[in-house]
């Protein structure tokens, strides 16, 4: 019965101080639009990925690519 004495206030504390939040959340607009968020993950508003212009060949990689091409002779040149 002692025990009462103490656990009765604080469970009055706690429950004051969950109140006091409550409000404070309540004023805060913690609660004003709960379904924005929800709907925001499903909205399709990501942009597609720019295409990037395909770079020209330069001298030396169409040089390479010559060389690459010219058929060896029975010498092994």
């Amino acid at each position: 019965m002692e025990s009462l004495y103490l656990l009765i206030p604080i469970a009055l504390v706690f429950c004051v101080i969950a109140i006091r939040l409550l409000l404070w959340a309540i004023d805060n607009g913690q609660y004003d639009d709960l379904d924005k968020e929800a709907w925001k993950i499903l909205a399709d508003d990501i942009e597609p990925p720019k295409e990037t212009p395909i770079a020209q060949p330069t001298e030396q990689s169409q040089a390479i690519k010559g060389a690459a091409k010219t058929p060896a002779t029975k010498d092994g040149n």
